[in-house]
């Protein structure tokens, strides 16, 4: 055991403009878990979203980092987390901690030390939560200057919801997040709706246990998948059934598995996005690394709190300007 190592872990809170409603419910607040590594004096942080789709809770992911304390102790690196942790929120913060702390450390930013390319200025999709029609037209008319909206959904009515929002917004690039909320009865319409609403593409439209009859299925709008879709291991069924996938790091257990998962997409011959769970510019930074691959990038979650921690990334508009010093490496 080295002298100065040490993990502590804390819980945060930060309020949602407005609130933030999806088909599985609304939240007012982003609660994040930050774990910071510190290492002979360096000190690495990393956050996660702790997300119950995926049957994890705040208290269950700050313990599963708390039992690692003896391990990051000892002198634990990313490859023994992959090994000792299953993919999910806990292991993205660990994961992401020991990454700032290594460029830290050397001196070298984190996209140097992965062997990435040098992240550029990008377009981030802006999000809309779901409401009624008329809601979510006045929501796409206030954000109808920018490039990107990604359009939350929710099931019945979404014909309905999709021609409104193009209506409001009629020069935006849309995507629609169904999360979940299609049946196989409502499919074929909703894809027509899209369709017809120049929709660029559609996110986890069928439960992630009941998108088999995607196999073979043709359709107009590339559909993306999400929840049916977390690491490598995954990856082999979702590149019969979908022509994107959604990488969040809070899915794939950290930077580590996310890079591996973005190159072995690339040979499945499937597009990218990048996607995040709600939270702040600490949680965005590592993700940011992966948009150089990525054919559509949804980051916002910084764009959609009441206030972002301090240093936090700047925007022009929907641009996401790489990270400056202090927001992660």
């Amino acid at each position: 055991m080295r002298m100065h190592d040490a993990l502590t872990v804390a819980v945060e809170r930060w309020p949602i403009a407005g609130g933030f409603t999806i088909a599985r419910g609304t939240k007012t607040e982003a609660v994040v878990v930050v774990a910071a590594v510190t290492r002979d004096g360096v000190t690495g942080r990393g956050e996660c979203v702790p997300y119950a789709r995926y049957g994890e809770s705040v208290e269950g992911v700050v313990q599963a980092l708390q039992n690692q304390a003896d391990a990051m102790a000892q002198g634990a690196d990313r490859g023994d987390l992959l090994r000792a942790m299953p993919p999910g929120a806990a292991r993205n913060a660990l994961d992401c901690a020991l990454w700032s702390v290594a460029a830290r450390a050397s001196g070298q930013p984190v996209w140097a030390l992965a062997g990435l390319p040098r992240p550029l200025p990008v377009v981030t999709a802006f999000t809309l939560s779901l409401g009624n029609p008329t809601a979510m037209a006045a929501a796409a008319q206030r954000a109808a200057g920018r490039p990107l909206l990604k359009v939350k959904l929710g099931g019945v009515g979404d014909d309905e919801r999709i021609r409104a929002v193009r209506q409001a917004a009629p020069a935006a690039t849309l995507i629609v997040d169904a999360n979940e909320s299609w049946t196989e009865a409502t499919l074929e319409r909703n894809l027509a709706a899209c369709a017809q609403a120049r929709v660029a593409l559609i996110e986890q439209p069928l439960p992630a246990g009941a998108d088999a009859l995607l196999e073979g299925f043709e359709t107009p709008v590339p559909i993306c998948a999400d929840e049916s879709f977390h690491d490598r291991e995954t990856l082999a069924a979702v590149a019969r059934r979908y022509r994107f996938v959604n990488l969040k790091l809070d899915k794939t257990g950290g930077l580590t598995e996310a890079i591996a998962v973005a190159r072995a997409v690339q040979e499945h011959g499937m597009g990218l996005m990048v996607g995040c769970m709600l939270g702040t510019s600490l949680g965005m930074a590592p993700a940011f690394l992966l948009t150089p691959w990525a054919q559509f990038v949804d980051l916002d979650g910084p764009l959609l709190l009441t206030r972002d921690r301090e240093p936090g990334f700047a925007f022009e508009g929907s641009t996401m300007l790489p990270p400056g010093a202090g927001v992660w490496d």
